[in-house]
């Protein structure tokens, strides 16, 4: 729980100092190349949050190692700032969270979409313009394929759940039939 904060307030901060889309595609993109490299070589992963190094080392590794990746300022200062206050391990949360943060900080609304299959790019479209329509606001929608459904959709935005696949549908057929 407290992890989620310190996450939601680093990426909420990163996200503030950003001014358009575009910086904010170019700067994901380093912090992508960030990620990719910490997750590739475990060992600078493990000295950059190393408990026996000091921080002034593990920042100075940091910034050679950034100096040879061409960084964007703003990265760079972002990532020392992880590595300064020991918070470098959350990196890779803080990254998962960042588009999440742009958006919900642009005010557009984030759905998760659920089906068996891929949706074409019609039906793709449709369901976007269906749910821009319902929320009076811009919306995101990330895809993802569930081989537990039989046929249709799941939908889900936070902790709401839109079901209208054919097992949801068994589902509370099953319960209304189980109640009598």
């Amino acid at each position: 729980m407290k992890n989620r904060i310190i996450i939601k307030r680093y990426a909420q901060g990163f996200v503030n100092s950003v001014k358009d889309k575009q910086e904010f595609t170019v700067l994901y993109k380093q912090l992508t190349a960030f990620e990719n490299l910490l997750s590739a070589q475990e060992e600078v992963k493990d000295a950059l949050t190393s408990r026996f190094l000091t921080v002034t080392k593990k920042k100075e590794i940091a910034e050679q190692i950034l100096e040879k990746m061409e960084m964007e300022k703003k990265v760079l200062r972002f990532i020392l700032l992880l590595v300064q206050n020991n918070r470098l391990e959350l990196f890779s949360a803080i990254w998962k969270s960042l588009p999440d943060v742009w958006d919900e900080t642009k005010g557009i609304s984030v759905f998760e979409v659920f089906s068996v299959v891929p949706l074409t790019d019609k039906q793709k479209q449709k369901l976007t313009e269906k749910l821009e329509y319902l929320e009076k606001k811009p919306v995101s929608l990330k895809y993802k394929i569930d081989p537990t459904l039989i046929g249709g959709l799941s939908v889900k935005k936070g902790n709401v759940i839109y079901d209208i696949s054919i097992k949801g549908n068994l589902m509370r057929l099953k319960e209304l039939m189980s109640e009598g």
